[in-house]
């Protein structure tokens, strides 16, 4: 069973999330909370698997429980937004959620959506991730991380890690490097543990800070 904890500053989406995810016979919606402090609050009591996390809150927003909750290692946190292009959004990606999605997103999305990320899995919605790096890291200025934290890689792993940047799957990396996709597998694995990453959002987010991964390329 996976356990969720829904958190929204309006009651009618937490009712709506409530409902979606409480048809499914493999979750369980343990708590709701309307504001950051609640979320972290209900996290740490509750340890659910994951906390479905809105953005913009009063008294404490989405951002700031986001890093408190991962840090404190109480819940994976996947945040609901508004707006594709959110700065807020970001800062959560940087802060340790595990992927993003719109708060229009589909019924049946949602729900694999939270199994993917309950199970450790990343959500990274190529096109809109990709938009959101593009605004907020890629300025065209020098990286915002040393680029030495990636010395670490060998040069396929480096080439990899730009595949995944640019949002591909496992399956569509094989491909375009003509390696079996358990190979890729395995590359992926070893790039997450080198650069001691949780998973693809980060590694994604690394890419554009180091300036591997570059706005408008490929």
């Amino acid at each position: 069973m996976i356990r969720v904890v829904v958190v929204d500053d309006q009651e009618l989406m937490r009712v709506g999330f409530r409902m979606v995810l409480g048809a499914q016979a493999d979750i369980d919606v343990v708590g709701e909370a309307g504001d950051g402090a609640q979320a972290i609050e209900l996290a740490s009591r509750l340890r659910p698997d994951v906390v479905l996390m809105d953005v913009r809150m009063p008294v404490l927003d989405g951002v700031e429980a986001t890093k408190r909750i991962v840090a404190d290692g109480t819940a994976r946190v996947l945040v609901m937004t508004t707006f594709d292009l959110d700065e807020y959004v970001y800062a959560a990606l940087q802060g340790g959620a595990s992927g993003f999605l719109l708060k229009d997103t589909q019924p049946d999305h949602l729900v694999s959506a939270l199994r993917a990320v309950a199970s450790g899995d990343a959500v990274v919605s190529p096109s809109v991730t990709r938009r959101l790096l593009d605004r907020f890291v890629g300025t065209g200025g020098p990286p915002m991380r040393d680029t030495a934290e990636l010395d670490v890689l060998t040069d396929r792993e480096r080439e990899v890690l730009v595949l995944i940047a640019k949002g591909m799957s496992n399956l569509e990396i094989a491909e375009t490097l003509f390696l079996s996709e358990a190979t890729v597998k395995t590359h992926v694995g070893r790039i997450l543990a080198k650069l001691e990453l949780r998973d693809r959002v980060q590694a994604v987010v690394l890419a554009y800070e180091t300036g591997l991964a570059r706005p408008g390329l490929g």
